[in-house]
C-alpha cells in the first residue's frame, strides 16, 4: 500500500497546543501560519514548551486569511478577536534575527494571567522556522519509528507523536525508515520535498501532549539505543524544505521521488 501521511499537526502559537487540519498548502516557506506567533519572556529569550510545560494546555484557533485568533484555556475561558500588530520587535529566534512584531489585543495579557509572569506575545513577520537557514519548513516522523521507541521506553501505551510535534506524521514504513531519506526528495501528496537532517530532540518531547506533564523518559532512551545522528544528537524524525509546493491531505501517499 506504500506509506501515507495519519496526521498532520499545524502549530499556530509555537508551543501552544496543536491543531489537526485534514489538508494543508506547502508553499516555499512551509505551511502559512505555522508558528505564526511566538512569546519572548521578559529578558527578550524566547518561552516555550522547554520551559513551560503548561502552554500546551492553552488550544489556539487561527485563520491566517482573517487573522482572526482565539485562544482556549483549561478552565474554558475563550479570547478571541482579529490580531492588529504593533510596533516592530528586535527579537531572536536560536540567535538568529527573526522579524517580528508586537500583537495588539487580548490574547498576551490572557496568558500571561495563565502562565503567572510576564510575556509578549509577537507575529512572525515570515513563517517561523525551527531550523535556519538549512531549510526546516516540513519535519515528519513515522508510526514506525514511534513504535519502536515504545518497545525501548517500554511503555504501557502507545507513544503519542504528537509530542514530537512533527507536521506530518505517517504509517506504512519500519521504524526509522525515514531516516534514509535525508538527502532525497520525496513526494508527499502534491508536494515534493528535500530533507536535510535528522531532528535532535529536547525536553519537550518528554512532557504528555495534552497536559505538558514530564512522564516519559524519552530523553534518556534515546541516548541509549540512537545518541548520534547524521545532523544532530538524540535524532528522531527528519526536516526539509519544500522543492515543489502544493496541497496534502490526510490518507496522501508518501514516499521518494523516483520521477
Amino acid at each position: 500500500m506504500g506509506a501515507r501521511v495519519v496526521r498532520i499537526s499545524v502549530a499556530p502559537v509555537k508551543s501552544l497546543g496543536l491543531v489537526h487540519p485534514d489538508k494543508v498548502t506547502l508553499e516555499p516557506g512551509g505551511v502559512t501560519g505555522n508558528r505564526r506567533f511566538w512569546l519572548l519572556d521578559e529578558q527578550g529569550a524566547l518561552y516555550g514548551g522547554k520551559r513551560d510545560g503548561a502552554l500546551v494546555t492553552i488550544h489556539p484557533d487561527w485563520d491566517e486569511s482573517t487573522r482572526r485568533l482565539a485562544l482556549t484555556f483549561p478552565d474554558g475561558a475563550r479570547v478571541e478577536g482579529v490580531v492588529e500588530l504593533g510596533d516592530a520587535v528586535d527579537a531572536e529566534l536560536y540567535r538568529l534575527p527573526r522579524p517580528s512584531h508586537r500583537v495588539i489585543g487580548p490574547w498576551e495579557e490572557a496568558i500571561c494571567g495563565y502562565i503567572g509572569r510576564r510575556l509578549t506575545l509577537l507575529w512572525a513577520d515570515d513563517s517561523a522556522i525551527d531550523r535556519t537557514p538549512e531549510g526546516g519548513t516540513v519535519s515528519l516522523v513515522s508510526r514506525g519509528s514511534l513504535e519502536c521507541l515504545g518497545d525501548e521506553l517500554g511503555a504501557a501505551e502507545e507513544v503519542d507523536g504528537r509530542r514530537f510535534r512533527m507536521l506530518f506524521e505517517i504509517d506504512g514504513v519500519g521504524a526509522h525508515e525515514e531516516d534514509g531519506w535525508i538527502g532525497a526528495e520525496v513526494r508527499i501528496g502534491e508536494a515534493t520535498v528535500v530533507f536535510n537532517g535528522d531532528i535532535g530532540r529536547c525536553i519537550v518531547t518528554s512532557r504528555h501532549p495534552e497536559t505538558g506533564v514530564v512522564d516519559l523518559a524519552t530523553l534518556v532512551t534515546l541516548a541509549a539505543y540512537r545518541r548520534e545522528g547524521r545532523t544532530e544528537d538524540l535524532p528522531f524524525g527528519i526536516y526539509g524544505a519544500v522543492v515543489t509546493p502544493g496541497r496534502v491531505r490526510v490518507g496522501d501517499l508518501v514516499g521518494p521521488d523516483r520521477a
